[in-house]
Parts: C-alpha cells; sequence; structure tokens
C-alpha cells in the first residue's frame, strides 16, 4: 500500500507516494492542466533535492487528464532581463536535479504534453506516453521563448529542425508520432500508462545503484565529449562499476546459475 510523504501533503502543488523503492511525484493542479507556476518548480526542487531514504527510482505524472501544459501563463508578469533570466535559472536548476540525480526518473505522459510540461519530460529519463497524447511548443505565438533547458535537452531527442518547427508553426504530435521520433520510449493504451511506468520504475529500482548512478550521469557526459575523453571516462566508470560490491556479489549469482538470463520481451 502507497504511503503518503508528510513533507508534501496531496493538497499541495505535489502529489506524493512512496511504495517500495519507487516514488511517484503527480504534477497536482488539474484544474490547470497541471501548468508550471513558481510554487510547483520550487516543489520539484524540493522534492529531488531531497529523496526519502530507500527511493530508488522516481515517477513523474500528472494529476487529471493531463501531464502538463506548460508554464502558467497566468503568472507570467512583465520582467526585466534579469528577472527574466533568473527565473529561467530556477527551472534549470530544478529540471537539472531530475536529470542529474541519484536515481531514474520515469514520466508518464497523457494529454498535454506542452511547452515547459515537454522540457521536464525531456529532463526525465524514461518517457511513456498514453493514447491521446500530443506534444506542442506554442512558444512562437506567445512572443515567449523556451526557458527550461528545452534548447538543449529536446534537439537531442527529436532534432534541431523538428524543434524549430514546432515552436514557429505550432505544429503538433501525437503519442502515436512522437514514439519513432524519439518524443518517447513506450506507448500505451488509454489509461495504462501509469501502470506501465510504475512497472518500468520498478524494475530500474532493482538494479544494481551504482550502475543506474553510471547511467544517468557518465552517459550523457560521455555522449557529449570528445570521443577519446568519452572512452576514458568510460574505462573509468567501467572500472568503478564492476568494483562495487554489489556488482561483484551479482555477477557471483550469474556465474552460480542463481540469476535470470536476458530474454526477449
Amino acid at each position: 500500500m502507497p504511503i503518503s510523504v508528510a513533507a508534501a501533503p496531496a493538497s499541495g502543488p505535489l502529489a506524493i507516494t512512496v511504495s517500495g523503492g519507487v516514488m511517484t511525484v503527480g504534477l497536482n493542479r488539474p484544474a490547470k492542466r497541471n501548468a508550471l507556476d513558481d510554487a510547483t518548480v520550487l516543489a520539484l526542487e524540493g522534492c529531488f533535492a531531497t529523496l526519502p531514504k530507500g527511493v530508488a527510482a522516481v515517477v513523474i505524472h500528472g494529476v487529471g487528464d493531463h501531464f502538463c501544459a506548460g508554464l502558467d501563463l497566468s503568472e507570467l508578469t512583465e520582467r526585466d532581463v534579469t528577472d527574466g533570466m533568473l527565473h529561467s535559472r530556477m527551472w534549470h536548476r530544478t529540471f537539472d536535479r531530475i536529470q542529474f540525480g541519484p536515481v531514474p526518473v520515469v514520466a508518464a505522459l497523457k494529454g498535454a504534453v506542452i511547452g515547459g510540461g515537454l522540457e521536464l519530460a525531456a529532463a526525465c529519463h524514461v518517457r511513456v506516453a498514453e493514447t491521446g497524447t500530443f506534444y506542442a511548443l506554442p512558444e512562437g505565438q506567445r512572443g515567449i521563448f523556451v526557458g527550461g533547458g528545452g534548447s538543449v535537452r529536446l534537439p537531442r531527442l527529436v532534432g534541431v529542425a523538428r524543434m524549430a518547427d514546432m515552436m514557429l508553426t505550432g505544429r503538433t504530435y501525437s503519442a502515436e508520432e512522437g514514439v519513432p521520433l524519439g518524443f518517447s520510449q513506450y506507448l500505451a493504451g488509454a489509461g495504462e500508462g501509469f501502470d506501465l511506468a510504475q512497472k518500468l520504475a520498478a524494475r530500474m529500482a532493482g538494479n544494481a545503484p551504482m550502475t543506474n548512478f553510471a547511467v544517468i550521469q557518465a552517459l550523457p557526459r560521455i555522449a557529449d565529449s570528445d570521443p577519446q575523453a568519452g572512452l576514458l571516462m568510460e574505462s573509468l566508470m567501467a572500472a568503478v562499476a564492476q568494483g562495487d560490491d554489489e556488482a561483484k556479489t551479482r555477477m557471483r549469482d550469474f556465474l552460480a546459475k542463481k540469476a535470470g538470463k536476458v530474454r526477449p520481451g
């Protein structure tokens, strides 16, 4: 039975539960299609800065019918350049805690995944989209620009040209289109995305912690580095991982035929 985390009550901007090694973080503004106001972004930062002991994976989802409709435009006041930059940096700080935190994060997507909501999803490591999910970047029509790290993360997923097209023309993509294009890795039926995200998170939570840490921390940096520097970093990370006590135990179990083999599906 999931247990509530007292530090983040369901009546607040986040609805958080922990069950086993998996924590679920629900964006809890359904009347606003879970649009991100400052309170929600700061709550996300605090949540990922102080993960409860024993949490080995996280699922982010939206309470209600939508994942996240992006920046809450009702909060968008006229800012000078300095205030605008600091506001964007707050989002960067929060989403970096998600992408480069200690545990893998799965996004369970449904309904609107728009603007800042798509930027949030891109900061997660695995994305599951239900049929009915749609992606959009309407910043061009709003007279603004992405500020939550989208210009860095989204081109790595879907390409610069596709992101530019979305911002310039308002083009949207469906869940079915999104899997081969890189918006998500999994497609689930209506109402089935959260359960699949939970299963994937539970599988991740069962991995060796050092391997999960290496995938989160080292893999993206290796991919962005000079090839020879990347290969050196890979060697160092491989040595650290296989020298960990957990890895040694798992390898002994495999060699003793106590661990399952890789199967298709």
